[in-house]
């Protein structure tokens, strides 16, 4: 199977979230959960699994059964990095434990929460836009959720490769 995902190759059942490239149009049929770009690259449309056909190979990606979870303060989370700025990381909550949530929710990794001993750290070489991080939710914000890295386990899980 001659697909690719941030650089590493693709297999049946690795976890991909929306807009991630999979592969090339020509290399597969386009299954349920994914579309074609205009730049003739499929990509993925939804948070879930990949998987592949029999046949002519057919590239899917079977969505994860959303629920009605809300991040709590103490919470582990899984978020998408969705950018980097001097005053912190932002990501998107994706997920709380092991369930998936129906919708993203907005938080931010400050810098004096990324290590518990280090606090002065360039965020920028520990995260990429792309990047998806365990984290613990540590406080409940006005409009959004305040996260951290900084205990044992948690931190970047799945790397954005710097050569795309």
């Amino acid at each position: 199977i001659n697909a690719e995902y941030m650089g590493t190759p693709l297999t049946p059942m690795s976890l991909v979230c929306p807009g991630d490239r999979l592969g090339a149009a020509a290399d597969f049929e386009q299954g349920t959960g994914v579309y074609c770009w205009h730049d003739n690259n499929i990509y993925s449309s939804v948070l879930g699994f990949t998987e592949f056909g029999d046949n002519r190979p057919t590239l899917s990606v079977r969505h994860f059964q959303a629920c009605d979870v809300m991040p709590e303060i103490g919470s582990t989370v899984t978020a998408k990095v969705t950018r980097v700025r001097p005053a912190g990381v932002d990501v998107a909550i994706l997920g709380v434990g092991t369930r998936v949530l129906k919708e993203s929710f907005p938080g931010i990794i400050r810098h004096e929460d990324v290590r518990a001993t280090a606090i002065d750290v360039d965020s920028a070489v520990i995260f990429r836009p792309g990047d998806i991080v365990a984290a613990e939710v540590i406080s409940l914000g006005d409009s959004r959720y305040y996260v951290s890295t900084a205990k044992p386990g948690l931190g970047v899980v799945s790397v954005m490769s710097i050569l795309n």
